[in-house]
């Protein structure tokens, strides 16, 4: 074992999610907490306002297992009202500000969510607001987006940028974040049992593209901020004395714990952002020098690619990045390392697991292409994907399987769909992967993203980790698309870097020296921008769908006609 300590004596401390804010407070009353474009929160102050905010939550009617919606971007009002929730005994339900009302209203019936938090802005507020007619919706809680920007900050956005801002009705329905927090504080202590109390509602939509909301305990979140931890411990951070850098939404899972638990739990000041902006970013580790950046591919890409054209960049405040939620290009972790001097280690995990199963280590030896070693207390198998209950040998590839204290508790109000999550009580990931002999694990696709070519496995990771080799290739995604000879063909979609040009035959002709031609792609299409989720990875839905409409066309001429 490479990494900086024996994984098996890691103590894992378990307990109510809220615990990590008290200790914190306890540990660090006057170091920085929330820095939000510039105005500065202390952990004594963060304390305070999540103790009112909490007893607030209770004079409306929170109490255990009441399902609480934050629909927030990245600001103060989340980390408040987070914590406060779960102090209070409710459960928090995660949404995306950017849904839908179709899939909000979807996601407040499932879960059925009776109050949701809420900013005041127009991009938002509506859609919230609708879902009081249409769904189980009873309350919502209006936070201003002035009152947590710096005093000439506010005023200039209350000023100047009043048509941004929603009129929000003055009626029973709804409820002022200054309301929320009139009080003194101290809200009633409410006994929560770690190991059966779910804390949140994370939505995903799984292999089968139904959202389905996975039930996390507080013994699973506690457990993985404990597991990531132990992961950093002996990497010289120090506690109380850390800047994360919070760009990755933090009603996403990968920041809600990576970013927000973890980085309360060490008593780190988060630096938050309501979203990417590549030169708002580079300008802010200028200023404000964070020193843990959790990212993305998609984020170290671009910082990577703004390098190559400014000379001006000063990223040496970095000391750590943790980069999740789609593979890290080989090629673009160490440019990147090259670029700041930091470590950049490349996670796996899912909405299912708290998220995080494996990292690679952040002292000693991290492995190009791996997804790393399996957290403390977590145990992963490898089965057979035609038959779960089959073990496969070493060194072969197999369905990822889970057990350890980060795995959901089952999915709400789904026993079927738990059911088939699980085959003798590990959690089936739906990826696979397979394990090298000193225990790292490598990813190779999701069962679901294979392809089928002649009866061969084909896995798109291979060729687009081939693809970006090549110099001129700034992203590329692989999918398979309908063939008549060999049933499906791999085809990637490629974004060249600024200023770089290659022919889809020249790029062909490279990547015959690095895939076997069974894996060379039937085509190449070079696109300006790729499609990516809310937390900036690329996505193969879009370019699937829009592979299908085309086999669609061709094979129905009147169709194709009409279009």
């Amino acid at each position: 074992m490479t990494n900086a300590f024996n994984p098996a004596s890691a103590s894992l401390a378990l307990g109510p999610v809220a615990d990590l804010l008290d200790r914190a407070v306890a540990r660090f009353p006057g170091r920085p907490a929330l820095d939000f474009f510039g105005r500065r929160t202390s952990y004594a102050e963060l304390g305070a306002l999540v103790e009112r905010a909490a007893r607030g939550f209770q004079h409306l009617g929170v109490r255990k297992g009441v399902r609480v919606g934050l629909c927030l971007p990245n600001t103060p009002y989340f980390v408040i009202c987070y914590y406060a929730v779960l102090k209070a005994g409710g459960i928090v339900v995660n949404f995306n500000p950017l849904y839908v009302e179709r899939e909000m209203k979807h996601q407040i019936e499932d879960s059925g969510t009776t109050l949701m938090v809420t900013l005041d802005l127009k991009q938002i507020y509506p859609k919230v607001a609708a879902m009081l007619e249409q769904t189980c919706l009873e309350r919502v809680v209006v936070c201003p987006m002035s009152g947590i920007l710096p005093a000439v900050k506010g005023v200039l956005f209350s000023v100047l940028r009043r048509s941004e801002c929603a009129e929000v009705p003055d009626d029973l329905r709804h409820v002022s974040f200054a309301r929320l927090i009139g009080n003194a504080g101290g809200p009633r202590p409410v006994a929560i049992d770690p190991a059966r109390d779910v804390a949140v509602l994370q939505y995903t939509g799984g292999t089968t593209g139904v959202p389905k909301g996975a039930m996390l305990t507080h013994a699973n979140l506690t457990a993985n901020t404990a597991q990531l931890e132990a992961w950093v411990a002996g990497t010289g951070l120090n506690a109380g004395q850390e800047r994360m850098l919070g760009v990755l939404p933090l009603f996403h899972v990968f920041a809600m714990t990576v970013v927000m638990n973890l980085g309360v739990s060490l008593g780190c000041e988060l630096i938050l952002l309501p979203r990417f902006d590549l030169d708002q970013v580079l300008k802010l580790i200028a200023r404000r020098r964070p020193t843990v950046f959790p990212g993305v591919p998609t984020i170290y890409t671009a910082i990577n690619g703004a390098a190559e054209k400014r000379t001006d960049l000063d990223l040496s405040s970095l000391k750590i990045c943790i980069s999740g939620g789609a593979p890290l290009p080989v090629e673009v972790a160490h440019r990147f390392e090259q670029l700041t001097g930091c470590r950049l280690v490349e996670g796996y995990g899912l909405s299912e697991t708290s998220p995080v199963v494996t990292c690679n280590p952040l002292v000693g030896e991290r492995r190009d292409g791996a997804i790393g070693l399996p957290l403390p207390g977590t145990t992963i198998e490898l089965r057979a994907p035609h038959d779960p209950t089959e073990l496969v040998p070493p060194g072969e590839r197999g369905e990822i399987c889970v057990r350890g204290p980060q795995v959901m508790a089952g999915y709400w109000n789904r026993p079927g769909d738990t059911a088939a999550a699980f085959v003798d009580g590990a959690l089936r990931t739906g990826d696979i992967g397979q394990r090298d002999e000193d225990g790292y694990y490598y990813l190779t696709d999701r069962i679901k993203d294979v392809i089928l070519c002649g009866g061969f496995n084909v896995y798109p990771r291979v060729i687009e980790e081939a693809l970006y080799q090549h110099p001129a290739v700034a992203e590329a995604v692989v999918i398979g698309i309908p063939d008549s000879y060999r049933g499906q063909a791999p085809k990637a979609f490629v974004r060249l870097r600024e200023g770089m040009s290659v022919e889809p035959e020249e790029l062909r002709t490279f990547l015959a020296s690095h895939v076997s031609r069974i894996e060379l792609p039937k085509s190449i299409e070079f696109r300006e921008q790729l499609p990516k989720t809310m937390i900036g990875k690329l996505s193969k839905r879009e370019l699937v769908a829009e592979e299908m409409a085309r086999a669609e066309r061709r094979a129905d001429p009147a169709r194709r006609d009409a279009v």
